[in-house]
């Protein structure tokens, strides 16, 4: 079992930034891929951008150049930063590890952070 708890968010001006923090309750990101998702009011849940055990980055097109993902392994906690937010980007962000192993997947997800863009 992990334990994925969630940090930062909250209201923000339109090119404003804000910092995610998404803490596992045991040592996770330095094996398994750490993943950030968000979810806009009505929307489904989209991927924001993923890091991977050794440390490649990949982001959604949207937030490119916008938005940073790292990890601190010896914290056990995923970060994201967000630079030049737009009301856009409103939505309730959740952190996210798969732990995938042969005869078994473990899905866990934060407890999700709201972040409202608005002047």
């Amino acid at each position: 079992q992990v334990q994925l708890v969630q940090s930062g968010g909250g209201l923000v001006q339109p090119g404003g930034s804000l910092n995610l923090s998404c803490t596992a309750s045991r040592s996770i990101f330095n094996q398994w891929p750490g993943t950030w998702y968000r979810q806009a009011p009505g929307k489904q849940r989209e991927l924001v951008g993923t890091i991977t055990r050794s440390g490649q980055i990949l982001y959604v097109d949207s937030v490119k150049g916008r938005f940073t993902i790292s990890k601190d392994n010896a914290k056990n906690t995923l970060y994201l930063q967000m630079a030049d937010l737009t009301p856009e980007d409103t939505a309730v962000y959740f952190c996210n590890v798969v732990i995938d192993r042969p005869g078994k997947t473990s899905t866990y997800w934060g407890q999700g952070t709201q972040v409202t863009v608005s002047a």
